[in-house]
């Protein structure tokens, strides 16, 4: 199979098609190799149209999503970004070609190292810093974040995150109930917060105090 060809046609008929603009995202989605992401067995389907499982009952998302939520943060290069749920580090990866400094937090240790050696092996180990943890928490010692994104849905936005996002940024995250939620997009100014929706979406449910315990 040709995956070069597979990610150009992903990129074209899957991210532009849809309105996705932000040259750096699509730039972006054109050079992480998202088949080496993926378990072997289903590499040929890594650039179809849909999420796939990562093991650990745990997916990486639809390649469209991973490039909307990325353009919601509006990103432009000098950034440090949080992610919570690194799950394989695909979108951990796509962060690191479009901010400086990403931080990323996965709760299964299965999950964390397979991610640690991927994202190694290709070369983002200087730029993205993982940790083994329950997320919702964020990191309290690494903040104040620029940009933060959680992808894994939540019923109310983690007070944490907001604690450690700079004024003036965004948290992007899927807000709702377990079966279906409202991709968010919530800009910090001072105390007010501005939230925006753009479209439904289905996530795995955040573990923790502001996800759904176990």
């Amino acid at each position: 199979m040709n995956f070069d060809r597979a990610r150009e046609h992903m990129v074209e008929e899957q991210i532009e098609a849809r309105g996705i603009r932000d040259a750096r995202v699509l730039a972006a989605m054109r050079r992480v190799p998202r088949h080496l992401f993926v378990m072997a067995a289903l590499q040929v389907q890594a650039y179809d149209d849909t999420p796939l499982p990562i093991g650990a009952e745990q997916t990486i998302s639809q390649p469209y999503m991973v490039a909307l939520m990325s353009e919601l943060l509006e990103l432009k290069g000098p950034e440090r970004v949080l992610e919570i749920g690194t799950g394989c580090g695909y979108q951990a990866a796509i962060l690191a070609e479009l901010a400086s400094e990403v931080f990323s937090i996965e709760r299964v240790a299965e999950l964390w190292r397979r991610a640690r050696e991927c994202l190694d092996r290709l070369g983002y180990g200087a730029r993205i810093h993982l940790r083994c943890a329950e997320g919702s928490n964020g990191w309290p010692e690494a903040q104040p974040f620029d940009a933060i994104m959680v992808t894994a849905a939540v019923r109310r936005i983690p007070r944490p995150l907001l604690e450690q996002l700079r004024d003036g940024g965004s948290l992007v995250l899927p807000l709702g109930d377990a079966d279906l939620q409202g991709l968010a997009r919530i800009r910090k100014q001072g105390k007010e917060l501005d939230v925006k929706y753009f479209g439904e979406c289905r996530f795995v449910k955040l573990i923790g105090p502001y996800g759904w315990e176990e």
